[in-house]
């Protein structure tokens, strides 16, 4: 991969790429448009699938030993292992072996995609998202605000049709890295979203986007999309708050920052911004990546990602410190960004800011403090630094730590839900 040193086209211009229905239906044209062949084929499967897998374990446990998936998903991922074994290929036959499984199924409803397929795309487009991107790749995603999976067009007409729902409290949730906006439900049935919209009265939408692709480029375009959405949204709007998880937080103040300077309205008109297990100075994650090997046996989470040395996204770079303009990477080498080179980016001023750590420690115990969830130190997530300029000033009431909580079962948890309401419903 080369070192970025130029701002990247924003992924909304209009030939950012595909949208990941798009994806779909032309992912039988990838084999000719993949342009990635650089490394071995089964190592690259391995990798993904091992980041699939943890991502879609049962919350509280540390993924399948073996880092393999199961059913459907586990299928295709073997059936690419065998194409490529048998071909020797190279990562242009990977991504057109998985033709076949993105590609709708018999009696799926049109625009409709499974979660299996989404979940494979996240990982890629997380993964590799920058390169997907850069070379046209038909499973680069393009963002977008979705609603049950379902990509909404922002004009006001399309969207009274397509969210007769819609009322005067608007919630966006923001996804993280290598995930999809169809994960905010999760194993238990439960998602933020439709939770807050049955206690709350608020109208859920979903942004679906790259977590490949650099923060500050996903917040310029986030930033654009909900100055649209506002402006063509079907009621008056009385509220507007935002629920991001992980990366997803740091996308969303990256938009903030992108929109003040662009003088849109949206940022004046936000509420709220609620941030689960943001790293916002960083994450062992990355760093992990980086060969401190130590880390990466302590958390169940990120051990596949210590196989990516110079496979690491963009997306995944900027996890590193935090990454949230293109300040902050702009003329360096970020495979060797050991120094933290990051302008100061204060909260926004306006909407209120929330914060939630997760801690697999006990009450009292402090063996887990440093990691905190698994993969975002608690420190990280409350914004806290030892450098008063870099500190994020969440106010006390505005912070919460939930002990025996890991980095996904924030997504899930009943307590957590409940903190969320409280500060919203105030």
């Amino acid at each position: 991969m080369p070192t970025s040193r130029t701002a990247p086209p924003s992924p909304d211009d209009e030939d950012a790429g595909p949208s990941a229905a798009e994806a779909a239906s032309h992912a039988r044209a990838l084999r000719g448009a993949a342009k990635l062949a650089t490394d071995a084929t089964t190592g690259l499967t391995d990798l993904v699938e091992a980041v699939h897998a943890r991502i879609a374990s049962v919350p509280g446990r540390p993924g399948p030993a073996d880092e393999r998936t199961r059913g459907i998903t586990g299928l295709v991922y073997k059936t690419v292992r065998g194409v490529t074994r048998a071909v020797g290929g190279t990562v242009d036959t990977v991504l057109g072996a998985l033709a076949p499984a993105l590609s709708p199924q018999t009696g799926e409803r049109a625009g409709l995609p499974s979660p299996e397929r989404e979940a494979v795309l996240a990982a890629l487009n997380g993964v590799l998202g920058d390169h997907l991107a850069k070379t046209a790749n038909p499973l680069a995603i393009r963002m977008s605000l979705r609603r049950g999976g379902r990509a909404l067009s922002l004009q006001r007409a399309a969207l009274a049709a397509a969210l007769p729902d819609a009322g005067e409290k608007v919630l966006v949730l923001i996804h993280g890295l290598c995930m999809n906006d169809l994960q905010w439900r999760r194993s238990n049935g439960h998602d933020h979203g439709e939770a807050l919209a049955a206690a709350l009265g608020f109208t859920p939408v979903y942004l679906h986007y790259a977590s490949g692709l650099h923060v500050s480029t996903n917040g310029r375009a986030l930033a654009n999309q909900l100055e649209q959405l506002l402006a063509q949204w079907p009621r008056p709007i009385a509220r507007f708050a935002i629920v991001a998880h992980s990366m997803g937080g740091l996308v969303a103040r990256s938009a903030l920052h992108y929109g003040r300077a662009a003088q849109q309205h949206w940022p004046d008109r936000l509420d709220d911004l609620a941030c689960l297990g943001t790293p916002h100075h960083g994450a062992p994650l990355e760093r992990a990546g980086q060969g401190i090997d130590m880390l990466l046996s302590a958390t169940p989470y990120a051990g596949p990602f210590g196989r990516l040395a110079k496979l690491r996204s963009a997306g995944i770079t900027d996890l590193r410190h935090g990454n949230v303009v293109d300040e902050d990477w702009l003329g360096g080498d970020r495979f060797e960004g050991a120094t933290d080179r990051r302008q100061p980016v204060p909260l926004a001023a306006g909407p209120r800011c929330f914060a939630v750590a997760g801690t697999m420690a006990r009450e009292g115990d402090l063996k887990d403090k440093v990691l905190g969830d698994g993969l975002v130190p608690v420190a990280s997530a409350l914004g806290k630094h030892r450098l008063a300029k870099r500190t994020l000033k969440f106010p006390p009431e505005r912070q919460r730590v939930f002990e025996q909580t890991n980095h996904m079962q924030l997504l899930s948890s009943p307590e957590v839900f409940e903190q969320l309401r409280a500060w919203l419903a105030a």
